[in-house]
């Protein structure tokens, strides 16, 4: 009988590592259409529209780890009165260089959400560093320059994507899970992305986001300078 039990036993242990199955990566698809107010119909996303989409991790096990992303260094280069890139998605706690270019000062500064700094003057061919300690999204404008607009999404997760020129978007290697889906495009109301934020259960057989719509406008909207303050017409021409 004791034989028998033993036996039985070591069956079990032999065919139930067969049985167990180990999370798996997911392929997560979405496509962006984006609505121009104006137009006649639904359009597709276009490169005047850019769309960031992420997913935070929902942890059920106050325990569990979270993926996030290591943080990098990273260059937004000032040129020809413009930011190059446009647009930076950074790992949380990475370092951002914003070199001058150009043959005249800036002043590069952030005061609305995400990461609030302030560089203050710098001349022609000097950089300064700003470290996105602060998770959300940071509008990036020069003093100086009205006309000079960039965005920083800061994130924690290491699962996002930018759309492409046909809307589509994928993120690799999502590992199985619960998250918060996050949105983010330029132009677009804040209180449309905001409903657009929902958890989703991400499986091998629902990595399919469906269709995510959105309203945005061509233009960017006038913003204050550094001060609260209206832009002065009358800039130097030095600058």
């Amino acid at each position: 009988m004791v034989i028998s039990r033993a036996i039985v036993m070591l069956s079990l242990l032999t065919i139930a590592p067969l049985a167990w199955t180990s999370p798996q990566d997911v392929e997560v698809q979405a496509q962006i259409q984006v609505i121009h107010p104006g137009a006649e119909k639904v359009t597709a996303h276009s490169p005047s529209s850019t769309v960031v989409l992420w997913l935070s991790g929902v942890s059920q096990d106050p325990e569990a780890a979270i993926a996030t992303a290591p943080a990098e260094h990273f260059r937004m280069a000032q040129k020809n009165k413009g930011f190059s890139p446009h647009l930076l998605v950074v790992p949380l706690g990475s370092m951002v260089e914003f070199p001058n270019l150009d043959h005249f000062f800036h002043n590069v500064f952030s005061q609305f959400n995400g990461k609030r700094f302030d560089l203050g003057l710098y001349e022609a061919g000097s950089t300064k560093d700003v470290r996105f300690d602060h998770e959300g999204v940071s509008y990036i404008f020069c003093n100086i320059h009205p006309e000079m607009g960039a965005v920083i999404i800061t994130l924690a997760t290491p699962y996002f994507s930018v759309s492409a020129g046909s809307g589509h978007i994928a993120l690799h290697n999502v590992p199985e899970g619960i998250y918060e889906l996050h949105v983010w495009a330029e132009g677009a109301d804040v209180k449309l992305l905001d409903t657009l934020t929902r958890r989703v259960h991400i499986t091998p057989s629902q990595g399919d986001l469906g269709t995510i719509q959105l309203v945005t406008s061509d233009t960017i909207p006038p913003h204050k300078n550094k001060f609260g303050e209206d832009y002065r017409p009358d800039q130097p021409s030095t600058y």
